[in-house]
């Protein structure tokens, strides 16, 4: 079962959830009205409003967690694309004996990690294409390091090329990091959680009517089934229908930079 699969049937077992909820709230309510009218809203005011407001706390910090975190994950693809940039610019610095191979391997690395990224959610594909990247940085790196040794210029080679590919390198795992980092299960469990208490307690609520509002009960399931499932889609940036997948363009333009120009023939 896939991510954005899972979503879907959290959210509808959320929405469903709520609107039985929202009716045996409803049912308790009445059966507690018919036999204590008088006591059947005693003091449950406070606690309704305390269990909503936690809810609504809980729903902020986490959009708002999650919208932090996708910035910061789209920040990062700029900041790599302009790593490799630099690193590419920078092995004019070589002799020109070794700079054919190396940007070879720059532009197979650079289509691997926008191959790693643009498979997913296939995981085993993205997996295999991260594997083929990392194996093209230690080639990178080692042809790197042995041009410098062996360019005439030596000092200013390695002091401009060797730390923009160090840096180059480095951003792929604060990248994967990033990809990782998501709030502990435990914060979803608690939201979906209230969310399924508080719609008891607003069935509750509602007892007091003759009729049932269906407008209401639909409503209320409904914008906050969809609310969550915002928040799991905003979490996972390349699954849902929310994607990052744009910020990827600036990998894919420093990747066209690489193509050597086309002359044409008059």
């Amino acid at each position: 079962m896939s991510y954005i699969e899972l979503f879907y049937i959290l959210s509808a077992g959320l929405f469903v959830g709520m609107l039985v909820l929202l009716e045996v709230g409803r049912r308790i309510g009445r059966h507690r009205l018919a036999t204590d009218p008088e006591g059947a809203k005693a003091g449950t005011g406070t606690i309704e409003a305390a269990l909503f407001a936690l809810l609504g706390l809980l729903i902020a910090l986490t959009f708002s967690g999650a919208a932090v975190r996708f910035d910061a994950r789209r920040q990062l693809i700029v900041e790599e694309a302009n790593a490799i940039g630099t690193a590419y610019l920078r092995l004019d610095l070589l002799n020109e004996d070794f700079q054919p191979a190396l940007r070879a391997h720059f532009r197979e690395y650079v289509d691997a990690r926008i191959a790693a990224y643009g498979a997913l959610p296939d995981m085993q594909a993205a997996g295999r294409e991260l594997a083929r990247a990392t194996a093209l940085q230690r080639t990178i790196w080692n042809d790197a390091v042995t041009a410098c040794r062996r360019t005439v210029v030596q000092q200013p080679a390695t002091m401009l090329l060797l730390p923009a590919l160090n840096q180059m390198i480095d951003i792929t795992n604060v990248r994967m990091m990033a990809a990782m980092t998501h709030p502990p299960g435990i914060i979803y469990v608690l939201l979906f959680g209230l969310g399924l208490l508080c719609s008891l307690l607003a069935g509750y609520g509602m007892a007091a009517g003759k009729r049932r509002s269906w407008l209401h009960m639909l409503e209320f399931a409904f914008v906050l089934a969809v609310t969550l499932y915002v928040i799991l889609d905003l979490e996972f940036p390349r699954l849902g229908f929310i994607r990052i997948d744009a910020a990827d363009r600036m990998l894919v333009e420093v990747r066209q930079s690489m193509d050597p120009p086309q002359h044409s023939i008059r």
